[in-house]
């Protein structure tokens, strides 16, 4: 078997009709979901829209909506061997201020991704959708949907009332690593729901304000999972920060490891510098990746962040800001872009053989980039 040679690990489906989900969705729950939806409220208008106009499928429906016609129109064209799905509209359901309606949501969710999508295609891997807000409920949805084999990893929203190294979320990191699965964030719904304002000084006023700052949540979340001790409590765990960029974290990892050698005392359970802890198991994508006018400065930044082991290929399909593989790793050395293409994916979520029907064995592609 040919190993892959791209894995996309942000691609987005979608439910093409919310009565699509009632035969996984309790009665009782039935007339809220078709009334409100996943019902996280508030956000921020996108004057373009969020998601792209090409990607409507051949009927007319919704972007990410038909896996038929997202295998032609995005797998096949750029030769994507896997894409690790993690869903669109629902994923703040963990804003959500009923924790029952979240619980029961993301059950029903997973059961309709395995039905429709994983039975689609072997090239669909599929994250688990978890309610965060209750996180023992969250911990036996880990366990439920980890059975399925397509299932590669957790995933939760990135808006929160609560930092993630807390101990009150510790239970959905043990049952993730207890099912050998990664634990990813995904932005979107900050300052949502019951989540706290999407920056500590408050509301920004447009989407595009507040789309230009996703990245401060993730440098408070990854913040905490490392001073709160996360990783020595779970030593396998892996964490993915999905859509958040990149060069914020040599930043922030220069000023953890500058004040570790003077403020220790405060996190006795750390054994290593911060830098280490975030390099072993934090895990980066790519899209939106930083677009320096020197492409040099953009290895540079990727060496800081160890980008052969830590760096994912993502394309965001089909958001608005979606990144062509063939462009957006062009600037990328050679030896690097084959590990962020294909290489780390493949260690992070067990995909070592092309499957069947993928481009690749297939060769249908018409010619995304190669390593």
């Amino acid at each position: 078997m040919a190993k892959p040679r791209i894995i996309d690990a942000d691609v987005h489906n979608a439910i093409a009709q919310p009565k699509d989900l009632l035969p996984y969705l309790p009665r009782a729950w039935h007339s809220y979901w078709l009334s409100a939806g996943p019902a996280y409220g508030g956000g921020w208008v996108s004057p373009i829209s969020v998601l792209r106009k090409d990607a409507k499928t051949d009927d007319g429906g919704m972007p990410g909506s038909d896996p038929h016609y997202m295998l032609k129109h995005h797998f096949e064209k750029y030769g994507i061997d896997y894409g690790i799905l993690t869903g669109s509209g629902i994923l703040g359901i963990s804003v959500n201020p009923n924790p029952d309606y979240a619980n029961v949501l993301a059950s029903a969710y997973n059961d309709w991704l395995i039905e429709t999508w994983m039975k689609a295609s072997p090239v669909y891997k599929g994250s688990i959708l978890i309610n965060h807000s209750d996180p023992q409920a969250a911990a036996k949805e880990i366990d439920r949907m980890a059975k399925h084999k397509d299932m590669v990893q957790v995933i939760m929203c990135s808006a929160s009332r609560m930092l993630y190294g807390q101990r009150f979320f510790h239970p959905i990191y043990e049952a993730a690593e207890r099912n050998g699965l990664p634990v990813a964030f995904h932005p979107g719904t900050e300052g949502r729901g019951i989540s706290g304002p999407p920056t500590p000084s408050g509301y920004p006023t447009s989407y595009f304000e507040w789309h230009n700052i996703l990245p401060i949540n993730y440098m408070a979340h990854v913040n905490s999972l490392v001073c709160e001790g996360v990783f020595e409590k779970f030593p396998k765990l892996k964490v993915v920060a999905i859509e958040g960029g990149i060069a914020w974290l040599p930043h922030l990892m220069w000023r953890m490891d500058k004040n570790y050698k003077g403020l220790r005392d405060q996190v006795p359970w750390l054994k290593r510098l911060p830098s280490e802890y975030i390099l072993e198991h934090i895990r980066l994508t790519t899209q939106p990746i930083e677009e320096p006018r020197n492409s040099e400065h953009l290895n540079q930044i990727l060496d800081m962040v160890d980008a052969g082991r830590t760096v994912m290929f993502s394309s965001d399909y089909p958001h608005w800001d979606f990144d062509n593989p063939r462009m957006a790793l062009a600037p990328i050395r050679k030896d690097l872009r084959s590990r962020i293409l294909a290489d780390n994916a493949m260690e992070l979520y067990g995909l070592q053989d092309v499957p069947d029907s993928s481009p690749l064995a297939t060769e249908s592609s018409e010619g995304g980039v190669r390593p």
